[in-house]
Formats: structure tokens, C-alpha cells, sequence
């Protein structure tokens, strides 16, 4: 079965809801919550101005996803992406799976005219921080800082 990288729709929030909790359970900060990343889900795939959700398919399995927000930096002079919610089923972790969806990431942005990429990940999770690497995303020097809001 070939796969086939493509814009998410609203049918596959459920998959990418599955994926989202299998991400967030790893992840120190975030707490899975169904409901709140189907609405999340549902904001950029409504709104392709503001984002994209792209993802990896395998006859109807959604196998990876990955998502790219969009502003502007002051600092670059134009658009760019916040590159959001990577994630490969874990039975399929190794496959290149994620490393095609990150390259048509990748691309997606800089034909959307995004002049840089930026990323999130635990400080520990050394096998984020090395594929991401091997892609060429390199180690800022910035400390993310949050502001929480009741909800």
C-alpha cells in the first residue's frame, strides 16, 4: 500500500485526535483532552490562512501528522511558521515516515512563503532534538516563556 502525504480534513480530526494523545502523553506540559484538540483541529483546518495540518496517509489510516501555524516576525521581514504536534504512530516510528512528512513540511512552508520554521521540544527528548537536527533545524538560543489563561 503506497502513501501519500496530504492537507488534513475535517474527517480526520478522530485520527488526528488519536495521534495528538499518543504525543501529548509523552510530552511534559500538555495533558490529552479530546474535545479541546478537536477544536484546535478543527480552527486551522477551517482557517488556512492561519495554519496547515498535514498529514501522512495509508489507504484510510492516518499514519503521521504534522501541523505549521503562520505569523509574521518583524525580525524576518515576513511570514513565518510555528511548526506544531509532530507525530508518527509509534508502530511506525523508524519507517521514514517522519522524515518524509517533516520534508513536505518542509516545503509547504517555504512555498507558503515562510522564511523559517520554528519548533518545541523537551529539552530532554534527545531523539526529537536529533532528527530534528539531521533536518537542519539547529538549537536556539531563546528560552520559551508562557503565559497561561484560564479557559
Amino acid at each position: 500500500m503506497s502513501a501519500r502525504i496530504e492537507a488534513a480534513t475535517l474527517d480526520d480530526i478522530p485520527q488526528l485526535c488519536e495521534l495528538l494523545q499518543v504525543l501529548f502523553a509523552q510530552e511534559r506540559e500538555f495533558q490529552p483532552d479530546a474535545a479541546r484538540q478537536a477544536a484546535g483541529l478543527r480552527e486551522i483546518i477551517e482557517h488556512p490562512d492561519a495554519g496547515q495540518i498535514l498529514l501522512l496517509r495509508e489507504g484510510g489510516e492516518v499514519v503521521a501528522m504534522v501541523g505549521l501555524l503562520y505569523t509574521v516576525s518583524t525580525a524576518r521581514g515576513g511570514r513565518v511558521a510555528m511548526l506544531e504536534d509532530m507525530v508518527v504512530r509509534p508502530g511506525r516510528r523508524g519507517s521514514g515516515a517522519g522524515s518524509a512528512l517533516l520534508q513536505a513540511a518542509i516545503a509547504h512552508a517555504q512555498a507558503a512563503g515562510c522564511s523559517r520554521i520554528t519548533l518545541l521540544t523537551d529539552q530532554d527528548n534527545e531523539t526529537a532534538i536529533r532528527f530534528y537536527r539531521r533536518h537542519g533545524f539547529e538549537v536556539s538560543g531563546m528560552l520559551p516563556l508562557r503565559l497561561h489563561f484560564p479557559q
